[in-house]
């Protein structure tokens, strides 16, 4: 469920701590976009939210531009807490906030209006990625929504009894709205870095996870970076967020409080 619009309800709350009191201070609600969110009421009450930063793509080429944010009120005290964290990808974010205490099945959904995963695999990745508590350390990661329109995040799997360092690679696509996510498994970061860079190669698939791939893992096997790029491409959208075929104005910055 998603509201598109930010809002905490902290004007008769006060910040607990100093880190709360700056991301507050910080915090710009016209530069985000909401994409999922779920919210509890008690005397503690808490919000969870994934949302788009507009403002990322302004600054530093292929900053991540997902934020998770977790506030907690406490209506006895009239004081609140405000947390966030800034991830590559909607399923990044979302682990996130699981592992500060949100159900993962409220954050499971993303609103129909953002762009959706093109098929299954996709859909089994990113709930693997959801729910993977601390299992993946990521090292890296860059976005893209030029050429190619694409999020990859380089990670270590903590599980994985060989080809450790894992890639997944998200792809947009504008004239179908949808978007795939794969997963790559290499002995070490520096093939894994090769990869991104060449793309001549399928990219290399997790043995022994009992993924059925098929075709459909090595669609786009032997992408190419227009001239002049490397693995580190332009910056831009996050492909979740990406709207229908065309450029995404920044919002007016507002506050969110």
């Amino acid at each position: 469920m998603s509201s598109d619009e930010l809002d905490f309800h902290l004007d008769d709350l006060e910040p607990a701590d100093a880190a709360s009191q700056h991301t507050e201070e910080e915090f710009w609600a016209g530069d985000f976009t909401v994409l999922a969110e779920h919210h509890t009421a008690r005397d503690v009450s808490r919000s969870f939210v994934v949302a788009h930063d507009a403002s990322v793509t302004w600054g530093v080429p292929g900053e991540p531009q997902i934020c998770a944010i977790k506030v907690a009120r406490d209506l006895n005290r009239n004081t609140f807490t405000f947390e966030s964290s800034y991830h590559s990808t909607v399923s990044f974010a979302q682990n996130w906030l699981v592992e500060h205490g949100c159900p993962p099945e409220h954050l499971s959904q993303v609103g129909d209006d953002f762009i959706q995963p093109a098929d299954a695999l996709t859909t089994q990745v990113e709930q693997e990625l959801r729910t993977s508590g601390t299992r993946y350390t990521v090292l890296d990661s860059y976005t893209s929504d030029y050429d190619p329109c694409e999020t990859w995040t380089l990670t270590c799997d903590s599980s994985a009894a060989q080809a450790p360092i894992r890639i997944f690679l998200e792809e947009g696509d504008f004239e179908t709205h949808t978007y795939t996510t794969r997963e790559g498994a290499f002995a070490d970061e520096g093939a894994a870095r090769h990869w991104l860079d060449d793309r001549n190669s399928p990219l290399p698939n997790p043995s022994g996870d009992g993924r059925d791939t098929g075709a459909a893992l090595r669609t786009r096997a032997a992408l190419t970076r227009s001239a002049g790029a490397s693995a580190t491409p332009k910056a831009g959208l996050d492909t979740h967020s990406l709207p229908p075929p065309g450029p995404t104005p920044r919002p007016s910055p507002g506050r969110s409080m």
